[in-house]
């Protein structure tokens, strides 16, 4: 289904989303958080610091459509486990993309913007997502629509400066010691953050490595 189309469809559905102000620099981070880590903080405490964020919403999906949903556990149990997780002040928890009723990305960016425009949106995601984020749904309208903070993680440096992404918006980059700047920016925008490394990843522990 188009974008538009997506959005006009939940237009009207009165969602809970965190209270944001006009002005502030908010960084959304999306998961399925299965389960939620240390990984997931040392990202979330990099962006808060290095992009001057006022706080950060972990979204905790239904569910990745390009990953398999068996055996996930539920929403409200992944998300007592981020607050168990999580306990910067700053960082809010919520699972609204259920109630908006899409797992995709570019829909939920779009919902979030529609309802707060004066707000300073930033996504925040992993090395490893930028290095296949060609692969999401409507990507380039996600690239479009805010700035894009790439975390480093280990063994994924090249391979997400190297992704179909980042080289589509080589002239996009902005340098890690501009990151500061990068929420007040006019998409397309993306900066690639360096940093203390975590080796921790919610796959690895599921399967009890």
């Amino acid at each position: 289904m188009p974008l538009k189309s997506t959005i006009s469809s939940f237009g009207s559905v009165r969602i809970r989303l965190p209270v944001a102000s006009p002005g502030q620099r908010i960084g959304i981070m999306g998961g399925s958080f299965n389960p939620p880590h240390e990984g997931h903080v040392l990202i979330t405490q990099t962006a808060l610091r290095r992009l001057r964020l006022d706080a950060v919403w972990w979204v905790v999906t239904p569910g990745n459509p390009l990953k398999s949903h068996n055996d996930l556990p539920s929403l409200d149990d992944r998300m007592t486990a981020c607050r168990a997780m999580m306990h910067q002040p700053r960082v809010r928890i919520t699972g609204f993309e259920q109630a908006l009723g899409t797992p995709f990305t570019a829909a939920t960016i779009a919902y979030v913007q529609r309802r707060y425009p004066l707000v300073h949106f930033v996504w925040i995601m992993g090395a490893d997502n930028m290095a296949g984020l060609h692969r999401w749904q409507q990507w380039r309208s996600i690239v479009a629509r805010l700035p894009v903070a790439v975390v480093d993680r280990p063994g994924w440096r090249h391979r997400a400066v190297a992704s179909v992404a980042a080289r589509s918006h080589a002239r996009a980059f902005v340098p890690d010691h501009r990151a500061n700047t990068l929420a007040t920016r006019r998409a397309p925008a993306w900066t690639l953050l360096g940093g203390p490394l975590s080796n921790l990843s919610s796959t690895a522990l599921r399967a009890g490595k």
